[in-house]
């Protein structure tokens, strides 16, 4: 039977339905198109007065309540559906919670993330969400940045390698796919880089600094094919990025031919009114969201009124509105939602929510985000064990049963192995207790659950990281969100110092879990300190006098600042926020019953007063040091120890002589010198020698990940384009300018452990044919 209305007819082309379909519509239906509004306070106003295009933080009645009355509006436009589904289904009860993207950078594997993202959309898909506000491609370079845990750390390339298998991940095949959810590359552009790490604030970049290391990740995922991009709340050169018409029309819609669909962040409109207040009312934030090319306005519902007013007074031209209402309907009808809305499926979720093949993905993520950062030789403890077909660790060689004393405020707690955006971090009220503690697996219960039987595993929290107390301001902002209560650092306790000692003292080998808490995490939460909060210095202090062999484990959200004691310790793991098995994780690393293969994705700062520490920095400054401290990190991009040593040697470059078409291929030879297998990360920078403007000393531009076995040498061919050997020049054109170039190849960014060849590009007037 013939549909009733061409945009009811699935057989026409997109375009003539979208074209239909926005003929029909009255202006308040438009404007309602371009409304994504918080369910969180119900859906019936938000549908039927307000004709709203998308919804978010739906909980699962409401979202059945949303979707039902969409169906039955006048022109029955189905809702888009969308949620922070960040590392996991982050808000659905028992679904499979990943390391945060932080963590999962450490594994330097694109083909990984991309089916923990796969993994997470078929989830999400499950239970009626079309929509994820995912990935993060900003650039980590201010470590008191409350979001440096959702981002994939501080080095462009690695970001764009990242994002992109993230964002294929999600979208599948195509959006036909009923398994495909919507991508979201953002913040677009440069939000990471506020002043003192300050959240939302003014972020000073000129032109050419953005097009030279904030735009490459996002040009890559918008030329592969993100469906939608969401907007920073910053602003730049005084203007907020909502309304920046050099970045979104000039460089997004132009330069990149980006046809996709824009999203404000949070109430960004609104915030250009109450905040910034860059306009003075609603109907001028309204009309120049519109202007700029803005196509979803998320959670600022004062723009319904506005944009009316605006078309009205003749603010703006209402075929701007039809444009973006276009390209809203056109990913509705690329989702297929006119013929399948996609309603919540109970028999689909109860064959992928946290399934086997889902757990085991988790538990490959959470072992490949932990990075070995310091080991003395203590681990693998006991000299390393074997696992039995249960997963738990065999009695070690000599049969003699050990005692490790589990102690620290993250040792137990399963929200801090979660992170942020998972379950009770306090984004949504429908999980109050956050997701079931079952499924969680925390470094306490990882050793116990994995010990060879027979060990003794103890415990002691041994301090307390903060306490909440209100903000004197009021309970919440001007726009009626609710302000973050303030942390408080909570002073050393002797008695839960004492009761660690006594069970450090009592015991083979001490595990120290410290880190951060998720109140310390997210937007509205950077800090201005990298320290370890509370009682844990104290605490490390005390457990390093005991001389207990001492591992301590960085359970945080971001690096930050060690102690001493920490920094001396016999071994240091760095965990970030490990999902639901990061402690069964854990523990399987510190036993050998797996290698440790990650490498820090980010650098670890010494001192809070070295920011920023990225190590890709722009030559040129008096001297190499500060006065009282030098500049070098604790750890930098790139490294991590495995449990072996793999000797790098003879790096040849093989065409040392190039044009600007060529590429550059070299040769690096790896021998495992011990007995363990390792994963090398064989990474691959490049030095521009001589610049005609100031440039970074050396910039990641490739990689390889390499198996070598006990005593096997390798020999690991690289290959790099030439004409990613770019820099921005003077008048932002990015360009290979000819000259000397040394190639770098190494197991991290430190200069000790790269070894250098060079290789030359030619002018073009140079070449000979």
């Amino acid at each position: 039977m013939p549909a009733a209305l061409p945009y009811q007819d699935p057989t026409l082309p997109i375009a003539e339905r979208v074209a239909d379909l926005v003929g029909r519509m009255t202006l308040p239906e438009k404007v309602g198109q371009l409304l994504q509004l918080n369910a969180k306070d119900g859906v019936r106003p938000l549908v039927e007065d307000m004709h709203v295009g998308s919804i978010l933080h739906a909980s699962p009645e409401n979202m059945r309540e949303a979707t039902e009355l969409a169906a039955r509006t006048r022109l029955g436009i189905p809702l888009l559906v969308a949620e922070d589904c960040i590392h996991g289904h982050s808000f659905f009860h028992g679904a499979t919670i990943y390391p945060s993207q932080l963590g999962m950078a450490s594994s330097w594997d694109a083909d990984l993330i991309e089916r923990v993202a796969r993994a997470t959309a078929v989830e999400v898909s499950a239970t009626g969400i079309h929509w994820t506000f995912s990935p993060v491609l900003c650039i980590a370079r201010e470590l008191r940045w409350g979001r440096v845990d959702e981002t994939f750390g501080e080095d462009p390339f690695l970001i764009g390698e990242l994002a992109s298998a993230m964002v294929r991940g999600y979208q599948g095949d195509g959006l036909d796919d009923p398994t495909a959810i919507l991508a979201t590359a953002k913040h677009f552009a440069g939000y990471s880089e506020t002043q003192g790490g300050r959240d939302a604030s003014e972020a000073d970049i000129s032109h050419r600094k953005l097009r030279s290391w904030f735009l490459p990740p996002f040009e890559r995922v918008a030329r592969e094919g993100c469906r939608t991009f969401m907007l920073g709340y910053q602003s730049t050169d005084g203007v907020p990025i909502t309304v920046n018409d050099w970045l979104l029309n000039d460089v997004l819609r132009g330069e990149w031919g980006y046809t996709g669909m824009l999203v404000t962040d949070w109430d960004n409109v609104g915030r250009m009114v109450w905040e910034q207040h860059i306009y003075a009312d609603h109907t001028l934030a309204a009309a120049a969201a519109v202007q700029a090319g803005n196509d979803m306005i998320m959670t600022t519902p004062q723009f319904f009124e506005g944009a009316q007013d605006a078309v009205a007074r003749g603010l703006v031209d209402e075929a701007r509105i039809d444009a973006a209402v276009a390209r809203v309907l056109a990913v509705k009808f690329e989702l297929g939602l006119f013929e399948d809305p996609r309603l919540p499926d109970p028999e689909r979720q109860a064959l992928v929510i946290a399934s086997a093949e889902h757990e085991a993905l988790n538990l490959e993520t959470a072992r490949r985000s932990l990075v070995l950062l310091r080991n003395d030789g203590t681990l693998p403890l006991a000299g390393g064990l074997v696992a039995d077909a249960s997963g738990r660790a065999q009695d070690a060689s000599d049969g003699r049963a050990r005692r490790i004393a589990v102690v620290g405020p993250n040792a137990d707690d399963p929200h801090v192995t979660l992170g942020d955006w998972a379950g009770a971090s306090g984004q949504t009220d429908w999980l109050p207790d956050g997701h079931p503690r079952e499924m969680i697996h925390t470094v306490l219960d990882g050793f116990r659950a994995h010990a060879p039987e027979g060990w003794d595993i103890t415990y002691a929290q041994g301090a307390e990281i903060i306490r909440l107390i209100p903000d004197p301001r009021g309970e919440f902002f001007p726009d009626g969100q609710p302000r973050p209560d303030i942390a408080a650092p909570i002073e050393p306790d002797p008695a839960m110092i004492a009761q660690a000692v006594a069970a450090a003292k009592d015991a083979d080998y001490v595990v120290a879990v410290v880190g951060d808490r998720i109140e310390l995490v997210g937007e509205y939460r950077s800090t201005a300190t990298l320290d370890l909060l509370g009682g844990q210095v104290a605490l490390l202090d005390a457990l390093a006098a005991t001389g207990t062999p001492m591992v301590v484990v960085v359970l945080a959200s971001k690096p930050l600042v060690l102690p001493a004691s920490a920094l001396a310790a016999e071994a240091v793991i760095w965990a970030a926020n490990p999902g639901m098995q990061g402690g069964r994780a854990i523990a399987e690393l510190a036993l050998g019953l797996v290698e440790p293969s990650g490498r820090l994705p980010i650098s670890f700062a010494l001192h809070v007063g070295q920011q920023p520490t990225y190590y890709n920095q722009i030559r040129g400054q008096h001297g190499d040091r500060y006065a009282d401290l030098t500049q070098d990190p604790a750890f930098v991009f790139g490294e991590g120890l495995s449990y072996t040593t793999v000797e790098y040697s003879d790096l040849q470059v093989l065409t040392p002589h190039l044009d600007a078409t060529g590429t550059v291929r070299a040769e690096v030879t790896l021998r495992n010198t011990g007995t363990r297998p390792s994963r090398e990360t064989v990474q691959v920078y490049v030095s521009d020698t001589v610049t005609s403007v100031t440039w970074a000393d050396k910039e990641l531009k490739t990689y390889r990940q390499v198996d070598v076995a006990p005593g096997e040498t390798v020999h690991v061919e690289v290959e790099l384009p030439v004409s990613a050997c770019t820099l921005v020049d003077r008048h932002g054109e990015r360009v290979v300018e000819p000259g000397r170039f040394e190639l770098l190849v190494g197991r991290s960014s430190r200069d000790a452990d790269l070894l250098r060849a060079a290789f030359t590009v030619a002018a073009p007037d140079e070449i000979t044919v």
